[in-house]
């Protein structure tokens, strides 16, 4: 599950709800075991894969909720049976989320948040607006960092916001495994930003806004201040791959998303102390 601390807070106060995990997963399946979601009598948070295996899920969910049933496995062999074809098999585990249950779950987002390697988007202007934007619902953490406070609004519950008169400190700050975007409105910001980023060895990925010219002119910069030129290989500049020429800043992030997410792969940006609790915790 990639929902926010927050989103899973709001989501269990507003009434009784199930947590439905997938404990084991056999042959071709939607989702891996590990994950989860959630399931109220008006509502649901997550997904486990979509189609009629949520569905059944639900459906189960809602029953236990309404006490017209006790069962708290399902086997699930996802055949012509249910109208799936995917050829494998799901064991799914219902538990209710009241008292430490619900505890645990929130602590384990909690937990697994705070472990995540950040994504850090330098520059809250359109372009890097519209990349936290698109990051948000993903299973990464996503930080917009910007000297100007005043563009620090109207954002997703998930993205963090940092202000500072020193942006470029950050990079030296991020843990091992960190993604770096300078996206800034001062191109010597973003040399410096990059620069420092392209100095970690750990650096997950390394982008920076821009066209063919400024990315020459970053590494005549670079190479200039000692940076070494085999480490340019590293920077995506401009990002989003410069393929499609729309300049769109939703369209631009929509590319340097996918760009990042084959850089960094997915489990980079899951949640693996939250799958690795539920699948601790499945009895219920």
């Amino acid at each position: 599950m990639s929902a926010s601390l927050k989103a899973v807070e709001d989501f269990m106060a507003r009434g009784q709800a199930i947590r439905v995990l997938v404990a084991e997963a056999f042959g071709s399946t939607p989702r891996e075991a590990g994950t989860f979601m959630l399931v109220s009598a008006a509502g649901q948070l997550g997904t486990i894969g979509g189609g009629q295996l949520e569905f059944l899920a639900i459906d189960h969910a809602r029953k236990l909720l309404g006490g017209k049933s006790a069962k708290r496995t399902l086997d699930i062999p996802l055949g012509p049976g249910i109208g799936q074809c995917c050829g494998g098999r799901v064991i799914l585990q219902f538990t209710n989320l009241d008292g430490p249950n619900a505890a645990d779950l929130t602590d384990g987002v909690r937990a697994a948040r705070a472990a995540q390697a950040p994504i850090l988007v330098f520059g809250a202007g359109h372009v890097g607006r519209a990349l936290a934007v698109a990051l948000a619902p993903l299973p990464y953490r996503t930080r917009l960092v910007d000297m100007r406070r005043g563009l620090m609004t109207g954002l997703p519950d998930e993205v963090e916001t940092v202000v500072t008169p020193m942006p470029e400190a950050l990079v030296r700050q991020a843990p091992a495994g960190a993604a770096f975007v300078a996206a800034t409105h001062d191109h010597a910001l973003d040399f410096l930003i990059a620069g420092e980023a392209l100095g970690r060895q750990d650096a997950a990925y390394v982008g920076m806004i821009g066209s063919k010219t400024k990315r020459a002119q970053f590494r005549r910069w670079f190479i200039e201040n000692g940076g070494a030129a085999d480490a340019l290989s590293r920077l995506s500049c401009p990002i989003g791959g410069g393929v499609v020429l729309d300049k769109l800043p939703e369209i631009i992030a929509a590319l340097t998303v996918a760009e990042i997410i084959g850089k960094t792969g997915r489990k980079t940006g899951a949640l693996p102390h939250v799958e690795a609790h539920a699948r601790a915790t499945g009895e219920g």
